[in-house]
């Protein structure tokens, strides 16, 4: 099999699989198509009622219908203005017919294909996201959906009206002349060979232009959500830069996509014209005896079949583009979803934790991050992960709610490893504070009861708020708990927004808590009463904690030093301290001695 045969028949599998979203929609799509069959049905209609009008102009009194009774005395005088109107009137039904129906079809695709992208993002394994940049992926909803529709939709619509109006137009000419109209079929293959090599070039082209429409939201996007820092680094001419080459890039695509479609029309155009004139020609030259009538009724009835023939095959191009769109749509949608084949599912734990020689290594790199850690926590208990940036202590918190998936070694929780957990069920076990807090443009009451937490007795809430000693720059908002936070909690400051994550974690009221940096935000003062806080939220919870700072991890029951994704020590602040080694000569440091190159 050549590579343009096997392209053709990927392209008609994407193509199938993308008609198959037109199905919960069938009934008002089969009413769509009647409209069309009523719109075509009209052109040679117009075609035969200017025969007629011609015959007419030499014997207005004649009677159009002399067989047909109650018709027999209608002449040509009234009966060819009255039926010009009825096609009118049928050709205005059925275009209404096919164009609001079509339209609800389209429409309701678009909103489908968009709900399942979303969905599926919110399905997919955090490497997916590690490997492809928010803004292409908002593209994809976005630009790319809309590509696809009309591909699904639009040219479904000029392929039933056109084709059909150049069926029907066919059929009256094969009547009124079949040698003539056999003349005109002769430029078919040329039109074959026409379309066919145009639509492998929009192909391609609508291809780069979606990455190129990626790359202007992916910059667009950065530069949006960084705008601090855009400003703060007097980074504004580089990002005007950026934008305007992705933005240039993007426009230079699209143009050759328009010049590839205004070389190929004029050209098909002119192949349709010249069968024309040939075509006038010879009715000029064999019109034996037929009517003035006739002529014109054969000539208009083939001057109309060069538009629906020039937009059949104009439609190549919005196929191609949607067949592109969907290509990229269907890979994210074929992408295998969080593993996760966990069956166990229990209302509670006590959040006994135990890590068996668990080593661990990114999909796609070599160096393992995680090598041979062991350890346990006991349910109530604190436990303090330190080390340099880069020993590994954020992708241990990451494993533990199964955000990767680990292969070597086992992570039990009350006995029972995670992976044997029904996934959403171990995260309602588990409360998690990072570093890099997310709020959502919404109130500060909804952020912090977020999810399966919405819902929640006010009183709760408040009381969260009030433990992680939030309660009082919440007061002093204008709507307190009703306020709205902005794009990210954008109107609240960093130890504000990092108080409401921490609020958020003890609503959850998980027997599982991990602190990631949690208190890295705050200034000393509310330090202090968060640390008052989470001492009391720590009470019968298994506690995971990552920090520099040595306020927040000197309690801890049990500190793990980590280097090179290894525990090289471990005991309590003051053993660890006695044993002048590599706790001491962080703590010297203030536990934030910098990463070497190359850590992850």
């Amino acid at each position: 099999m050549t590579s343009s045969e096997s392209s053709s028949q990927s392209s008609l599998k994407i193509y199938l699989r993308l008609l198959s979203y037109v199905r919960p929609y069938i009934g008002i799509f089969l009413l769509s198509i009647i409209g069309f069959v009523m719109f075509a049905s009209t052109q040679p209609m117009l075609a035969g009622i200017l025969k007629y009008f011609v015959d007419g102009l030499s014997n207005p009194e004649a009677v159009l219908f002399p067989h047909v009774p109650y018709l027999r005395d209608l002449q040509l005088l009234q009966a060819v203005p009255l039926i010009i109107v009825l096609i009118a009137a049928w050709q205005g039904l059925g275009s209404y017919l096919g164009n609001y129906f079509l339209a609800r079809v389209s429409l309701g695709l678009v909103h489908d294909l968009r709900v399942e992208l979303f969905n599926k993002l919110l399905v997919l394994p955090n490497r997916y996201f590690d490997t492809h940049n928010s803004g292409h992926l908002i593209s994809r909803i976005t630009f790319n959906v809309t590509m696809v529709t009309g591909a699904a939709t639009d040219a479904i619509k000029v392929v039933i009206r056109e084709g059909l109006t150049v069926v029907f137009l066919f059929i009256y000419l094969l009547w009124m002349n079949w040698q003539l109209t056999l003349v005109m079929l002769a430029i078919l293959p040329v039109i074959a060979v026409m379309v066919s090599s145009a639509s492998k070039k929009f192909r391609k082209q609508s291809k780069k232009i979606q990455v190129a429409m990626g790359d202007v939201t992916h910059v667009a996007s950065e530069t949006i959500q960084g705008y601090r820092v855009v400003r703060s680094f007097g980074g504004e001419r580089y990002e005007e830069a950026r934008f305007a080459g992705a933005s240039a890039d993007n426009t230079k695509k699209q143009l050759r996509m328009t010049k590839t479609g205004a070389i190929y029309t004029p050209m098909l155009q002119l192949v349709i014209y010249s069968a024309m004139a040939v075509l006038m020609f010879l009715v000029l030259y064999l019109r034996g005896d037929s009517t003035a009538g006739d002529l014109v009724a054969y000539i208009t009835a083939a001057g109309l079949l060069p538009k629906p023939i020039r937009q059949l095959s104009e439609v190549s191009s919005t196929v191609q583009k949607g067949i592109a769109g969907a290509e990229s749509i269907f890979e994210q949608l074929d992408v295998e979803p969080e593993f996760d084949t966990g069956t166990i599912e229990r209302d509670r734990v006590s959040g006994r934790l135990e890590v068996r020689n668990l080593s661990f290594t990114y999909p796609g790199t070599e160096r393992r991050v995680l090598d041979d850690i062991s350890f346990s926590v006991a349910p109530g208990q604190m436990v303090a992960l330190v080390g340099r940036s880069g020993s590994g202590k954020s992708t241990l918190a990451s494993l533990l709610p199964r955000f990767y998936q680990h292969s070597i070694g086992q992570i039990l929780l009350d006995d029972v490893e995670i992976s044997d957990y029904q996934l959403r069920n171990l995260r309602r076990h588990i409360s998690q504070v990072t570093q890099s807090v997310t709020l959502f443009n919404d109130t500060v009451a909804n952020n912090i009861a977020y999810g399966d937490l919405a819902g929640a007795p006010r009183s709760d809430i408040e009381k969260a708020a009030a433990d992680a000693y939030a309660k009082e720059f919440i007061d002093q908002l204008p709507q307190g708990l009703d306020t709205q936070v902005g794009e990210n909690g954008v109107l609240l400051s960093g130890g504000q927004r990092q108080r409401l994550a921490i609020a958020r974690a003890l609503l959850k009221n998980a027997p599982v808590l991990i602190l990631d940096e949690a208190t890295s935000a705050l200034d000393t003062e509310s330090e202090r009463h968060i640390q008052a806080a989470l001492d009391h939220a720590m009470q019968g919870r298994t506690t995971l904690v990552i920090a520099h700072r040595l306020s927040t991890i000197e309690k801890a029951d049990q500190i793990l030093v980590m280097d090179g994704g290894r525990i090289v020590e471990r005991g309590t602040h003051a053993q660890l301290l006695a044993q002048n080694g590599y706790y001491s000569r962080l703590h010297a440091l203030g536990l934030d001695e910098p990463a070497p190159v190359g850590a992850i």
